[in-house]
């Protein structure tokens, strides 16, 4: 199974989320969109594992999570990596908090006792929304650039879990089931 932790977000802000960036999905087809269900903020991805990990991840999560209150997410802003000019993933931001860089670096450190390597490029809290198909044309990033400054989404939610959740592939787009969800403080 394909395992990785995540900031889950209350389906009212993934919804929200979804409605803000509909002229997004308007203008490219080019683009791989994200169902609102399953609208995340990864925070590490640990690949393949046999169910045992589970349990692993669980209890080491547990150990880092005692550490942390609920953290204050400030969502907003549409951009994309490496940049709008050359987009692979487009994203709704996360502003910079450091208890949020703190929980990072202490989810890094404690799957690193598990085995996991740390990832060594720096952390960019964000939403993915969707992932360029090699086929998009420049009209539709040029469309893309255009509709951003359309997109004025903003809020805050309380990040109250950390939580492990398995992604499925296929050819309707990802599936993604919680499978442990372990509160902060």
């Amino acid at each position: 199974m394909r395992l990785f932790i995540a900031i889950n977000l209350p389906d009212s802000e993934r919804q929200a989320i979804h409605r803000a960036t509909a002229p997004l999905r308007g203008v490219a087809r080019g683009v791989t969109w994200v169902a609102p269900e399953c609208l995340h903020v990864t925070m590490k991805f640990l690949g393949e594992h046999g169910p045992e990990m589970v349990t692993s991840v669980r209890d080491t999560l547990a150990g880092v999570a005692r550490g942390f209150q609920p953290i204050r997410l400030e969502i907003g802003g549409v951009g994309a990596f490496p940049h709008l000019h050359d987009p692979r993933i487009f994203w709704v931001g996360i502003a910079n908090d450091p208890k949020l860089e703190l929980l990072h670096h202490d989810l890094e450190v404690a799957c690193e006792r598990l085995g996991h390597e740390v990832d060594a490029r720096a952390f960019r809290p964000h939403i993915t929304l969707g992932r360029a198909k090699r086929d998009i044309t420049r009209e539709e990033i040029d469309a893309l650039g255009h509709a951003v400054p359309s997109v004025r989404h903003r809020a805050a939610v309380d990040a109250r879990s950390i939580d492990v959740m398995q992604s499925e592939l296929s050819s309707a787009g990802p599936k993604y089931t919680l499978l442990e969800a372990v509160r902060l403080g």
